[in-house]
């Protein structure tokens, strides 16, 4: 199934315009089979994501992005979320897998001095890098992949989006359909996805561009 790993909601995301409902409705009328909720610093969303994913019948992965020292990382199943810039970037890897969590590399070469950018090469055991980003040049994603392939970790994608308009421009293949944090962890963790973009009313998986 196709997932946008990384999403921003209003309520606990400053920069963002969407709500979780206008989220679920776009992801789920483009087709998606869930998606996730991954604020700047805040685990806050959970409890209503939850209940709003029981509600609707749809999964809701709760995440977060945290800027580490070394640049921002997003993960699934850490139990606190970080305030920017206080904790570095291999020891946040190794705090969210002792939880049996799972992160990705978010936008590495973005120009924006919020990317992992060369500290990618450097760090071990990210579970994936974002080489598909909705608001990231094409030459910094293509950057991205690059460094995803010749280090050997999957390549994932993802919208970062703040608004509707944004939400799918890339997302990730699964090749399952978890239906909780658990089971998507697990897939997560597979190196088993791949990057995706919409194209022409659909999802098309990808692996150059």
């Amino acid at each position: 199934m196709f997932v946008d790993l990384h999403v921003h909601e209003r309520a606990f995301s400053e920069d963002s315009r969407m709500s979780l409902a206008e989220i679920v409705e776009k992801a789920r009328a483009m087709g998606m089979g869930a998606v996730c909720i991954t604020d700047h610093d805040s685990l806050g969303i959970r409890e209503e994501a939850e209940r709003y994913s029981r509600e609707t019948g749809f999964p809701i992965f709760v995440g977060v992005e945290v800027l580490t020292v070394q640049g921002d990382i997003v993960a699934f199943g850490s139990p606190f979320a970080f305030q920017p810039r206080t904790i570095d970037a291999q020891e946040f890897i190794r705090y969210v897998h002792s939880y049996g969590g799972a992160c990705f590399s978010a936008h590495p070469f973005r120009n924006n001095q919020r990317g992992l950018e060369e500290h990618l090469a450097a760090v071990r055991g990210l579970d994936g890098v974002e080489v598909l980003n909705g608001s990231t040049s094409l030459e910094a994603n293509r950057k991205a992949l690059e460094y995803a392939l010749r280090l050997g970790i999957q390549p994932v994608g993802a919208s970062d989006a703040h608004d509707t308009k944004q939400l799918g421009k890339y997302v990730t293949w699964l090749p399952e359909e978890p239906q909780d944090l658990t089971g998507f962890i697990r897939v997560l963790r597979s190196g088993k996805c791949r990057p995706a973009v919409w194209e022409d009313g659909a999802f098309r998986v990808v692996d150059s561009f």
